[in-house]
Formats: C-alpha cells, structure tokens, sequence
C-alpha cells in the first residue's frame, strides 16, 4: 500500500539518475508502483467484509518481508549492528509506519469506500509538513499554511459527504476516520524516520522495518483470531493476500526503492498523487463505486492546497538576506 513507501527512503532532495537508465523508464517505474498500490486498497476493499483486517495487515507484512530478505544479504551484517545499536527505535517507527497505518486504514475500509480512502490519502504529504515543522523545524510559510487549512476543509466536505447539517448532527463515517487516523500514523512515521536518519541501504532499511511491522501487526492479529469469526481462509481472502502481499507488496515495495535511486526521492514521492487517480478508476471497474458531488468538490480543495503549498514555497532567512 501506498502509504508504506513514501518514507523508507534517507532524506535527500536531488536525483540520482540509474546509471544506462533513462528518465522515462524510470518514471514508467513509478507509475506502475503506484497502480501496484492502489491496487491494495481495491482488494481490501473486495474482502473487507470476509477477511479481518489485521490479517490482511499480519500476513501482508510477513510475506513481503520474506521475500525482500534474501535480496538484501550483503547488507546482513550492517542489517544486524543497526538492530542491536537502535533496535527499539527500528521497532517503534516501521511498527507504526507499515503495520498501524496499514492496519487502520483495512479497518476503515470495512465502513468507506475505496474511492474516498484514496483521496484521503492524498493528504499525507501535507500532513507530513505540518508534522515536520514542530518536530524537526522545518519552514512553513504563509501559503503553506493556507494550503494546509484549504486541503483540511477537502476532507471535511468528503467525510460529511458535502452537507454540514452531518457535521453538526456528528452523523460521520468511522471508516473515513480510520483512515484519516491511518493518514495521520504514516505522516508521523514519515518524519520519524527523517529525522533518525538510519545509516544503511534504502531497500536494506525497508526489510529491517517490515520485520518491524510484522512483530507489531502480530499481537493485533492473535487478538482478531480470537474474537473476529470471519474466515481468512477462504478463495477470496487467498486471493486477496495474494495480491496484497507480493504485487501490491513485495514487488510494489521494490519497484519504488527503483524509481527513487533512478529519480531521487522527491519527484518519485511526488507520483504519489497519480495513485488516487489509479484507485477512483479501479474501484469504478471492479467495485462499482461511483465518484460522487462531494468527492469532486473536496479532491478541488485538497488540489487547491497542494498547488500553494508545492508552487509558493516558503522563503528561508538565507535566501531574503540574499535577496
């Protein structure tokens, strides 16, 4: 799932052009990791109502991390010196990065459509911003600021489906919540992870914290097999898992440490926003969802937002003193 990438990469802002590679192979890459991507929240979505949520999120992790590992074994022992030296904090981040925000956002789209759970998404990297202000200092300028409150104000008008009488009855969708809540998880994951700044490779890191998220999803998944009476063994649950955790997981997972190396970090981040498009067109085909009025009009102001906060970036001190 989308979410669960964005981070794993260092801090870095340039780009790192994939030695004989070419920028549109690189892209092409991408793309298709994020068709990947929201292809998991379509499958959730299909066997929300016969697999729990938490095995989805459990066996996800584990068959990722399973398949990841032996691709990273010449970096075992700088693997195992950065479990020993920073253990807790690998556990605490990537638990809650790739097994919290997953986890809730599953629980959510037990309740709210798949359409909706991916424009909600979109709000992680403003999320992020505001996050990364208090916690690690970065700028914000004025028109970040009213990006943010703009792409706010989106959400709200999707989860009170564009009537405010809704809000003010408290007549809310608590899938939607679940999945903001998820939202909110993976932002603050995402500046965690900058700021600790683990000292290994890209895709090395992404293992160390899947094996993080899978000894987090664990307990929450022994505690469903105890109280959820649905099935995750069925045909569907199979074929669900399938897709979650080795297209939509391993590969996917893989794919964007690729177009990172090839594009750098930001630009290959930003083809983020191409998988609500991928995730609204899916669940069209395959769930029958419809995009409704509110959707429409609160996807305009989350765009709105985002276009002042990536168009009209702050201006730091060094830059008006030069100025």
């Amino acid at each position: 799932m989308a979410i669960h990438v964005l981070a794993v990469h260092r801090d870095t802002v340039g780009t790192e052009q994939a030695a004989g590679g070419s920028l549109a192979a690189a892209y092409s890459v991408g793309v298709f990791c994020w068709l990947l991507s929201a292809g998991v929240y379509i499958a959730a979505k299909w066997v929300s109502s016969e697999m729990p949520p938490w095995a989805l999120c459990f066996w996800r992790v584990l068959i990722a991390w399973a398949i990841l590992m032996p691709i990273v074994y010449q970096h075992f022992g700088a693997m195992v010196a950065l479990v020993r030296a920073r253990g807790l904090e690998l556990l605490a981040i990537g638990g809650m990065g790739l097994a919290i925000c997953q986890g809730l956002i599953f629980v959510g789209l037990e309740h709210a459509d798949a359409t909706t759970a991916g424009i909600i998404i979109a709000l992680i990297p403003i999320i992020t911003m505001i996050l990364a202000r208090f916690i690690l200092a970065e700028p914000m300028g004025r028109w970040q600021v009213i990006g943010s409150i703009l792409a706010f104000l989106g959400i709200v008008v999707i989860i009170v489906k564009g009537s405010p009488a809704a809000l003010l009855r408290l007549d809310l969708n608590p899938g939607e919540l679940w999945i903001v809540a998820g939202a909110f998880c993976f932002s603050l994951y995402t500046v965690l992870l900058r700021r600790a700044k683990f000292d290994v490779n890209r895709l090395a890191l992404l293992v160390l914290l899947l094996g993080a998220a899978v000894l987090t999803a664990l307990p929450f998944y022994l505690f469903e097999l105890l109280s959820d009476e649905r099935s995750t063994l069925n045909a569907s649950g199979l074929i669900a898992l399938g897709y979650v955790a080795i297209p939509g997981g391993a590969v996917m997972y893989y794919l964007f440490n690729r177009s990172i190396e090839a594009l750098g970090a930001a630009r290959a981040g930003v083809l983020l926003y191409i998988q609500t498009i991928f995730i609204a067109v899916l669940a069209y085909l395959f769930l029958g969802e419809q995009l409704q009025r509110y959707h429409l009009e609160g996807a305009a102001l989350i765009v709105a937002g985002l276009l002042l906060i990536i168009l009209l970036k702050p201006t730091t001190r060094a830059e008006a003193t030069k100025a």
